[in-house]
């Protein structure tokens, strides 16, 4: 009896997906609201396929005022800032593994959020670069050598 080779891959290496942006024109009732804006990172934790270790949550006020949310996740973070009064906030997903979904965890958010308008960033925080334009740089000894690949 033969014995067909297994088609499963294994990776050796750390697969790492940051996705990032700024929500601009929030309304004020949603910036301000931490219960919310923490159920919208509970959310976009599941839809990233991430594992919740902790999540930490605080209302802050003054003039800079609105609410910050982070989720510490097994495989890293989900972060959510607002501020109030200018109507704006900051999203921070960065997850490790094959397996996990950022950009759905920004989509989450965005869509609790209900932001005017948004910017998304992707960087691959991958070990072994593959997918993005990157710039290398390898020191020899006191002088840097930029490699783009």
């Amino acid at each position: 009896m033969s014995s067909s080779p297994s088609t499963e891959v294994s990776r050796d290496y750390i697969v790492g997906k940051h996705v990032f942006g700024s929500l601009y024109g929030i309304p004020p009732e949603i910036a301000e609201d931490e219960n919310l804006v923490r159920q919208a990172v509970l959310d976009a934790v599941k839809a990233a396929n991430a594992t919740l270790i902790e999540i930490m949550s605080w209302k802050i006020g003054g003039h800079k005022g609105g609410v910050s949310v982070i989720a510490l996740v097994n495989e890293s973070h989900i972060v959510v800032h607002t501020w109030t009064e200018y109507r704006y906030a900051t999203v921070d997903a960065y997850t490790c593994g094959e397996h996990t979904k950022p950009e759905k965890a920004f989509e989450v958010i965005v869509e609790r959020l209900k932001p005017e308008y948004y910017t998304y960033n992707y960087a691959d925080r991958t070990q072994f670069p593959a997918s993005s334009p990157v710039v290398i740089v390898r020191k020899k000894e006191s002088e840097s050598i930029a490699v783009t690949s």
